[in-house]
């Protein structure tokens, strides 16, 4: 039996990874533990360790990155890679899988590589090949490429730029995006069960809101934030659900201003540090628009036929769909590109629109090559040389 460690440290990753977790749990010959870090922990961020024992599976290990504890600078970010990492070598030491799978490009997963790579885990990555520019995840996302040994890209393009890093054709698998295909393939609430879950009513014209710093951006997050929320006051018909920044350094300054935001504007705005899967899914059915710099407004928004606003630079590079508004950070641009949001030709544009990320087959290609990939064939590596 296949021995199968999928790492997680963020409401939206394990968004994305439980639907394969539960289908390679449901085959005979794999057996799946979980290892629960970072945001998961966190009574801040909502204690969403909760959400994976509600989905069915208690973690197999934890690992305590402090983060509680920590202030928001660069110095602590990495204090807490650092016991991130020793966790999970800690982990992966008691647990011995065969195989470790790794969504994406965060900080915490920088380290969980790092701890596999030297317990000589073989890394399933998915998502890699991207491009984020405005963010320090573009550069962990190709670290982590290069530390695994199995590639689960999210388009052709992606899987081209895999393989052009060194890694193996025959490694790399265009599976399309797992959050479009949750979009699709999921049992969503509907518009009434979801207000009742929020306390809050979504009708027409209402926003989905989600924030993060651009870690690579020299101006002040709580800059950039005010003329978010500057621009959202020029919409005050509007209902606006606003989510919670992840932990990146400097991130907890734009978490005390959507919080003073909405004590201000209690009958407009709602704040939810964390919707979790099933509510943000269904959320994005009941709303007009998705606001902010999240990739997921560009990978699994534009399935849903709505349009989304990104703003500034944290996600520049990226494939997008022609439902994906491109603005920049002053409060004038950021309230133009809502407004074309809003419109006849946005919603028009959207319903149009087609989908780089989708594939029909996603969750059914990522877990046969998870579960049956000869692990002899992951051993070791070769650079593979375009030019040979």
């Amino acid at each position: 039996m296949r021995r199968i460690a999928i790492a997680t440290g963020t409401r939206a990753d394990w968004g994305l990874l439980s639907g394969i977790a539960r289908e390679l749990d449901a085959r005979p010959d794999c057996h799946v533990m979980v290892i629960a870090t970072n945001m998961h922990l966190s009574p801040r961020y909502g204690n969403t360790v909760d959400e994976i024992i509600a989905d069915g599976f208690t973690p197999a290990a934890t690992v305590d990155m402090k983060i509680d504890e920590a202030d928001a600078s660069t110095v602590a970010t990495v204090g807490m890679m650092a016991r991130c990492m020793e966790g999970m070598a800690e982990a992966l030491d008691r647990l011995r899988p065969d195989l470790l799978v790794i969504l994406g490009d965060r900080f915490e997963m920088l380290a969980t590589a790092s701890a596999a790579l030297m317990m000589r885990v073989p890394i399933v990555h998915i998502a890699g090949g991207e491009i984020s520019e405005g963010a320090v995840d573009d550069s962990i996302r190709h670290a982590i490429t290069k530390m695994a040994s199995l590639h689960l890209t999210a388009t052709e393009p992606y899987r081209q730029r895999v393989i052009a890093m060194g890694e193996s054709p025959d490694r790399v698998i265009n599976t399309g995006a797992i959050g479009v295909y949750n979009i699709l393939n999921e049992p969503l609430m509907s518009r009434d069960e979801l207000e009742a879950s929020i306390g809050f009513e979504l009708p027409a014209g209402s926003m989905l809101v989600t924030y993060h710093p651009a870690t690579l951006d020299d101006a002040d997050p709580a800059e950039r934030c005010r003329a978010l929320l500057d621009a959202l006051d020029r919409f005050p018909d509007s209902h606006v659900v606003i989510t919670y920044p992840n932990n990146d350094a400097r991130g907890r300054v734009i978490i005390g201003m959507i919080e003073d935001y909405g004590h201000r504007n209690p009958h407009r705005v709602k704040i939810v540090p964390s919707l979790g899967k099933l509510r943000y899914l269904s959320a994005l059915r009941c709303v007009d628009a998705v606001v902010g710099n999240s990739s997921s407004g560009i990978v699994e928004v534009p399935s849903m036929g709505i349009p989304t606003v990104d703003i500034g630079m944290r996600q520049r590079g990226r494939l997008a769909s022609d439902s994906v508004i491109h603005c920049g950070d002053s409060a004038d641009e950021i309230t133009a590109a809502i407004s074309l949001a809003l419109s006849d030709e946005g919603r028009n544009r959207a319903g149009q629109a087609v989908n780089p990320y989708y594939q029909p087959d996603t969750l059914g290609i990522i877990t046969r090559a998870i579960a049956t990939t000869p692990l002899a064939t992951l051993s070791t590596k070769h650079f593979y040389d375009l030019h040979r």
